[in-house]
Order: C-alpha cells, then sequence, then structure tokens
C-alpha cells in the first residue's frame, strides 16, 4: 500500500461503486410494472438503458453549444428511445417520470453504509459522480448513505472522466489533488483520478452488470488501495 497519511477527504464514484443499479431497476420496475399492468422485459431495458449511458455523455461534450444537461434530462431521453425500441405500451408522461426517477431509489451494496460510517469518523466523504445533485441527494436518502456534501459532475458541468471533476472537487473542498482519494469499482475512472494527482482506492463489484460483466473483475492498475470492499478500506484507512 501506498504512503496515504496526507488523504483527508475520500470521494465515491457512486453507480456500481456504492449502489447495486441493475438489481435495484429491475426489482423497482418489475414490483411497479405488476400494479400498472404494464407488461415489458425490464431487464433489457434496464441493461439497454445502462449501455448508452457513456453515449448520452460523450454527446454533450460533442455539442458545448448546447449547454450542460444533467444526468436526469439524459436518462429520460434514452428513456424514451428505448421505450420506443422495445415496444412498450400504455406509459403516461407520470409513468415516464417515475422510471427515469427510479436511478434516485437505487439500494447500496451490504458494505457501503457500514464502510462510509467508519470512513466518516475520520475522514470527509462524498460522491463524485455523474448523477446530479438531486439524484445523488434523494439517493443517499434513499440508501442511508451517510455523506458530509455532495459533489456532483454538474457543479462543475463537465462528466467523469473530464479532468474538470477531479480537480473541482479538490478545489472545493480547498484541498491539493493528493490528499483527495477517489474510490471505484471502475479502472478506468481510477486511471483518469491518479493521472492528475489524486490517491486512488478500488473495490471489485464483480455482479454490477450481472451476466453481462465483462471487465472490472479486479484492479488492473496501480492503485494506492486495493480492498475487497469498503469496509476493508476503512480498515486500511485506519478507520
Amino acid at each position: 500500500m501506498s504512503d496515504v497519511s496526507a488523504v483527508k477527504a475520500l470521494v465515491f464514484d457512486v453507480f456500481g461503486t456504492c449502489v447495486d443499479w441493475r438489481t435495484s431497476l429491475i426489482n423497482d420496475f418489475t414490483k411497479w410494472s405488476q400494479t400498472r399492468g404494464i407488461k415489458a422485459d425490464w431487464t433489457a431495458l434496464v441493461d439497454g438503458w445502462r449501455a448508452v449511458y457513456a453515449a448520452s455523455m460523450d454527446e454533450v461534450r460533442k455539442h458545448p453549444e448546447r449547454g450542460y444537461m444533467i444526468l436526469d434530462t439524459l436518462h429520460r431521453q434514452s428513456l424514451e428511445k428505448l421505450v420506443a425500441r422495445f415496444s412498450i405500451e400504455g406509459l403516461t408522461e407520470t409513468d415516464l417520470h417515475h422510471l427515469t426517477m427510479g436511478w434516485h431509489r437505487l439500494h447500496a451494496w451490504p458494505d457501503t453504509v457500514s464502510g462510509l460510517t467508519r470512513l466518516k469518523t475520520k475522514y470527509i466523504i462524498s460522491p463524485l459522480s455523474n448523477g446530479n445533485v438531486a439524484l445523488l441527494t434523494n439517493m443517499a436518502k434513499f440508501a442511508g448513505m451517510p455523506w458530509d456534501l455532495i459533489l456532483s459532475a454538474e457543479l462543475f458541468e463537465h462528466y467523469k472522466p473530464d479532468p474538470e471533476t477531479y480537480l473541482g472537487a479538490a478545489k472545493l473542498l480547498g484541498l491539493a489533488p493528493e490528499q483527495v482519494m477517489m474510490v471505484a469499482a471502475h479502472n478506468q475512472d481510477l486511471k483518469a483520478a491518479q493521472k492528475l494527482g489524486l490517491r486512488t482506492a478500488f473495490v471489485a463489484r464483480p455482479t454490477e452488470y450481472g451476466p453481462l460483466q465483462k471487465y472490472d473483475f479486479e484492479a488492473t492498475g496501480n492503485w494506492d488501495i486495493v480492498a475487497k470492499d469498503f469496509n476493508g478500506i476503512a480498515e486500511k484507512m485506519g478507520c
């Protein structure tokens, strides 16, 4: 393990790292659709939705003249296309809003809250996610994640892995990049943070994409900490 004695804050990727978005959404939509009498392959919809996530953010990067769009807006635009593609019928405006807000109702992995609670005793803890502020705030309330503050791509109007997100987080915290540790289950996220001087911690979430998982089964970079879960990070950080 590297020397991480200078670290004062840990910032976390959220989707997949802190919360099990796939299982949460599939279960949420399946239960909800039974009350509405709507039939759909929710597993296919959820997987399709996440599959266009990166491309939707790339569109924002490619067209700065259109202005920044928050993730709720991108999720809604993607959902409308997927509903048409999968020929899901009978959805009202209220239904589409409910489905979009499903991303605000994600359940944490079993170790997330206990690990965060331990880390909070010694460090500032915050999400650093592409989710917008309202999404991350509502999700924290829903899942019981005890953040000290909410850091979001929305604050910087740049999506990860743009440098503005990582450096912006350090700046808002009044810290140097090496005093901030990025925690993620995604090697690419950590690679981008490390390049800018942030410390890094990797936790594998091998079931994030269910049977569709193709990478991030293990650490592939020289990260400061590699742990099996958030409690493992807390232990290595002296909490």
